[in-house]
């Protein structure tokens, strides 16, 4: 049916006997079944406290001065039915910043806790962000919606609940990163900024510089966490604290009863009468959720940096992106992070950090279910991870025909000479699918030999990688102290681990400087075409298993599947980086083409280019969540391609 509106033809959608129009503003349909059914703090005024025997606080957000908006993604608002006519109103921005509210919205702040680097923290909570309602679209799917940056909550502790222009670009960019990458996220609508300036100290070193204070919305079917259920444990016997609704086994059983409802019905409908099994199955699919998650995360290469429990989604979802990082050089221990000095959430970590925040989620169900009976299925987890990551892992190296024991050898064998060679995650999949099978082109292996040679990382790069951190004499002081005394080491800060990480760096360091380039060259030429081989005889099975298949089709096939799982491109930091120089000065052009460049991460047929900004000082950014990186350009501006390699300032990027 259609309508004609606005001097354009809009279309009108029939949802079960109901004439439904795309949404306006003014029109979402909110239906908030998380207020009506969790606890609300009976305290109105909005200062900083505990908030017990409740799982919201109603609070306003605060206005900011001139909303602007920065970017919008189509594909998440048309969740809500919002369609390209709302996203060009003028007042989008006074709606999406918090300055105007959604009529049918209740804006509130979710309490929580967590487990933060190990400790529990005790309440933390929803400190600058803001649930809304949840917006029912017209496919009857429920979609929460959450302003973040938004101001003070009664969780916001010492901070301002703002959240500024940089931190704000890289999650919106990257939580659509992720959605079009296939992998479990939140999504992020609009991203909206303004004259209100806020005071940060990006680096904790006294350095105050003014930022502007950013909003984003976000979407997902919950925002519900590992933290949420986290508010009923009492005082832990590590750090003292305890949540702030200790004991409250009733509202436990609500929240619980809430969320298996709302978001596995099915598990409500089949287990209706038995409590045990109910809240049994519900932990088995969170534990299955959360492996896949990160069996997805790493292979892409991507490291969420802060795997704390209150970042981890009840449902499964990659959730509060913070100093992320997808990697550029493959390195196992790759940490985003640079306040994370002890690699707790490195990349070779994430699935053993999922699994123990799986352990403390099923430790603040133990009011209604004893801890180690849900322990017990965590075997769960290292079964689903290596499902999942096999499955993926087979689709990007075009193993299709035959699941062969020794993959999983050839698999870890090409991480190793990615490792040793310093060379591109993403590149090295994505040239992959361009190897040809025995019987085709011969020319075509030589050709992707020298690629993948030209993605390994050069002697000067890799000498800026294995950068030492600590004088030497400094080091052997520490080691001694520490074989004769680790608690010594632990008063100060320090593990045994992180000092032969640093050792293993000064020692790579000095391997790399006794080494000639051409050296490197050879010994790179040698590894690869030892790995090429090895994949060479992988694919004669394939070959021998796909049948009746020719080679060609066999080869067209593999490419098709492989550039479908190989990402061409992905948020490097160094795009962020000079989309958000760019948007600090006001152009929002760069922001707009990467979201635009993310939306298909797979496709052979963009063909864009970009220059590489020069600079002759060293910038300073706020690459996360209220924190910050920094990064020196060099003066000469050279061509880039997004797919490509990244330049060598790119290695200086920090983020924490």
């Amino acid at each position: 049916i259609l309508s004609r509106m606005r001097g354009r033809v809009r279309c009108r959608f029939i949802v079960r006997g109901c004439l439904r129009l795309m949404a306006t503003f003014e029109t979402l349909n909110f239906d908030s079944t998380a207020l009506r059914t969790l606890p609300i703090d009976s305290e109105k005024q909005n200062y900083v406290r505990g908030v017990p025997g409740s799982c919201f606080s109603l609070v306003d957000p605060t206005p900011v001065r001139k909303p602007e908006l920065v970017a919008a993604s189509r594909p998440a608002m048309n969740l809500i039915d919002l369609d390209e006519d709302q996203l060009k109103r003028p007042d989008l921005a006074l709606y999406f910043s918090g300055n105007r509210l959604l009529p049918g919205s209740v804006p509130a702040a979710h309490c929580y806790c967590g487990h933060q680097f190990g400790r529990f923290a005790g309440q933390l909570g929803d400190g600058a962000a803001l649930y809304l309602g949840e917006v029912v679209n017209k496919n009857n799917q429920r979609w929460e919606i959450q302003l973040k940056g938004s101001g003070k909550t009664p969780y916001s502790r010492t901070a301002d609940g703002r959240k500024v222009l940089r931190s704000s670009i890289r999650e919106f960019l990257c939580s659509e990163a992720l959605y079009h990458l296939g992998i479990p996220t939140t999504r992020a609508g609009t991203c909206v900024t303004s004259d209100t300036w806020i005071r940060r100290d990006i680096f904790y070193s006294g350095n105050v510089k003014d930022e502007r204070a950013t909003v984003i919305l976000r979407i997902a079917p919950t925002f519900i966490r590992f933290g949420s259920f986290e508010i009923f444990k009492p005082a832990d016997p590590v750090t003292g604290r305890e949540g702030p609704s200790v004991g409250r086994k009733d509202i436990l059983v609500t929240l619980i009863d809430y969320v298996i409802s709302s978001f596995f019905p099915h598990i409500q409908s089949a287990f209706e009468h038995s409590t045990e099994d109910r809240y049994v199955t519900f932990f088995k699919e969170v534990i299955k959720s959360t492996a896949h998650l990160v069996a997805l995360w790493q292979c892409v290469g991507f490291t969420h940096g802060v795997l704390n429990t209150d970042n981890m989604s009840i449902v499964g979802l990659t959730i509060d992106y913070g100093p992320f990082g997808f990697m550029d050089r493959f390195h196992p221990g790759f940490v985003p992070n640079g306040t994370d000095s002890g690699g707790r959430y490195a990349y070779n970590k994430q699935p053993e950090m999922c699994r123990w925040n799986l352990g403390k989620l099923a430790e603040a169900l133990s009011l209604v279910l004893p801890a180690e009976l849900l322990k017990a299925e965590l075997d769960l987890f290292d079964k689903t991870f290596e499902k999942s990551y096999m499955e993926k892992m087979r689709l990007k190296f075009g193993l299709l025909h035959h699941q062969a024991d020794e993959d999983s050898d050839l698999i870890e064998s090409f991480f190793e000479t990615m490792d040793q060679t310093g060379s591109d995650f993403t590149n090295s999949f994505r040239c992959l699918s361009r190897f040809p099978l025995r019987g085709t082109k011969g020319e075509e292996r030589e050709r992707l030999l020298d690629y993948l040679l030209s993605q390994c990382s050069t002697k000067e790069e890799l000498l800026k990688h294995y950068r030492a951190t600590m004088e030497p004499s400094q080091l052997s002081m520490l080691m001694d102290l520490g074989r004769a005394n680790p608690l010594v080491l632990s008063l100060i800060g320090v593990s045994m681990e992180q000092l032969q990480h640093e050792v293993d760096i000064q020692e790579r360091h000095q391997q790399l400087k006794a080494m000639g380039g051409e050296d490197k060259l050879v010994a790179n030429r040698e590894l690869w075409s030892r790995w090429l081989d090895q994949y060479s005889k992988r694919l004669d099975t394939e070959l021998e298993a796909a049948g009746e298949v020719t080679v060609d089709e066999l080869q067209d096939q593999r490419a098709r599947v492989m550039n479908a799982n190989n990402p061409r491109f992905i948020l490097r930091n160094y795009l962020a980086q000079n989309a958000i120089k760019l948007a600090e000065n006001g152009d929002y052009s760069e922001v707009r083409r990467l979201l635009h460049l993310l939306e298909s991460p797979f496709s052979d047929e963009e063909d864009i280019e970009t220059t590489v900004m020069g600079a002759d000082i060293c910038q300073q950014a706020d690459l996360s969540s209220g924190e910050g990186a920094s990064t020196c350009v060099s003066a000469s501006s050279q061509v880039q391609s997004y797919d490509s390699k990244p330049p060598i300032w790119a290695i200086d990027l920090r983020v924490t």
